[in-house]
């Protein structure tokens, strides 16, 4: 914590809160790209198995 006060100040508030947001989305949209990756597959499946 002693690290980040120096850094805030000499960079500015709105820049570490930008930083602090990407970091914590990030891993949402790693998630949502593999979503949308694998549902084309899931479509086709459910479309064979709907009429199968």
């Amino acid at each position: 914590m002693d690290q980040l006060l120096p850094f805030v100040s000499d960079v500015g508030f709105p820049i570490v809160v930008t930083l602090y947001l990407l970091h914590r989305i990030e891993a949402k949209l790693d998630v949502l790209n593999d979503t949308m990756s694998n549902l084309p597959n899931r479509l086709r499946d459910g479309i064979q198995n709907k009429f199968s």
